[in-house]
């Protein structure tokens, strides 16, 4: 991971690489004939399998310490050669992993997120929505699309993530490892250093606010999440060096959250719910907080024009799994109003994320 001090590019220059990715995309699928352009999106799914393949032998890690060659690679990772090459002649193709002249395989900047040893890695998160669970529940998306309803509610999601440990951390991770992703950028386009006590509801292990406490010294911070979870994050917090000045309260922000906070935190927490009951978790926080108190909400949001978005990915994943949904500004506008909250400003990210800041009405 690159330091602090690298400069990040400009917002309007992301935006225009994004629009002429955009642009260049459909360029494409209006120049090849539409029946293969529908094969090339139906088979997708395909490279999805054949990364969540790799990750689950940990080819990458079985390359960090340099190229080998094919049979000493299958040798390495426990697999047949012939089966491995094959499956490496995809993966090189689309610059997951490269293959050198001499035949060797080496590793690619895109194989090195499929590392464990690395400060922000995607092996979890290849290997959770590449699971036999995560499939099975997209497998069931005719009936969600027919019945409007998940595949399996959003508290029967989290009860079953976190009753099958082994699914469960895995999950834990993978949600840790991808808010890593986007947590410079928020951490860019907002100064948390205004705050003396930020409370993180839903905060998980804590990495979002270990590293908003790191870069506001004069801050203190609360971390509030399921009981079995804050449980877990001793080692975390010491380690961030941020364990004297962070309390951690467990509970269901259903019920209470913690009260005293300058600004309490709600990142990627209302999109994994219908708007009744993100609605209720806005009123509880609602009820927590000072008059002058900001509620902050980190979010995608969807575009008000349909182009190829990631939210329009993950809109379909809370559609599957949690009942949840992805939602435009407007929107969050009127679900902030109807819990008593006005929308004051919305500060978009070098990343997907936006930062939607709100005051209670009085």
């Amino acid at each position: 991971m690159r330091s602090d001090r690298t400069k990040a590019p400009p917002r309007a220059v992301v935006r225009a690489v994004e629009g002429v990715r955009a642009g260049l995309a459909g360029i494409h699928r209006r120049l090849i004939p539409p029946h293969f352009a529908l094969l090339e999106m139906v088979t997708a799914g395909w490279l999805s399998q054949a990364i969540h393949a790799a990750a689950a032998l940990d080819i990458a890690g079985a390359l960090v310490a340099g190229p080998r060659s094919g049979t000493d690679l299958a040798r390495a990772v426990g697999a047949d050669p012939d089966a491995l090459r094959r499956l490496l002649r995809l993966l090189t193709a689309h610059g997951v992993f490269a293959r050198r002249r001499d035949g060797r395989y080496t590793l690619t900047p895109i194989a090195h997120a499929l590392r464990t040893d690395v400060p922000v890695s995607l092996r979890d998160a290849v290997l959770f929505f590449g699971s036999p669970t995560h499939r099975d529940h997209w497998n069931r998306l005719v009936d969600v699309v027919r019945t409007g309803r998940p595949s399996v509610p959003a508290r029967a999601f989290f009860d079953l993530v976190r009753a099958d440990r082994a699914l469960g951390d895995m999950f834990d991770r993978a949600m840790s490892d991808m808010d890593v992703l986007g947590q410079r950028a928020v951490l860019a386009a907002h100064d948390f250093t205004r705050y003396r006590t930020v409370v993180d509801i839903g905060g998980g292990r804590g990495a979002l606010l270990s590293e908003i406490l790191r870069r506001a010294p004069g801050c203190t911070g609360v971390l509030f999440d399921l009981p079995e979870v804050v449980a877990e994050t001793a080692e975390l917090l010491a380690r961030a060096g941020i364990a004297d000045r962070c309390t951690t309260v467990g509970g269901s922000f259903f019920d209470t959250v913690p009260k005293g906070g300058d600004a309490y935190v709600l990142k990627h927490i209302l999109h994994d719910w219908s708007a009744e009951q993100a609605g209720q978790i806005l009123r509880t926080v609602r009820a927590a907080m000072a008059p002058t108190a900001r509620l902050l909400v980190i979010e995608l949001l969807l575009p008000h024009r349909n182009h190829p978005h990631p939210g329009n990915y993950i809109d379909l994943e809370m559609l599957v799994h949690t009942g949840g949904r992805e939602r435009t500004e407007s929107e969050y506008r009127a679900l902030l109003a109807g819990a008593g909250f006005a929308l004051i400003a919305c500060t978009p990210t070098l990343s997907p994320e936006n930062v939607l800041e709100a005051v209670p009405m009085p």
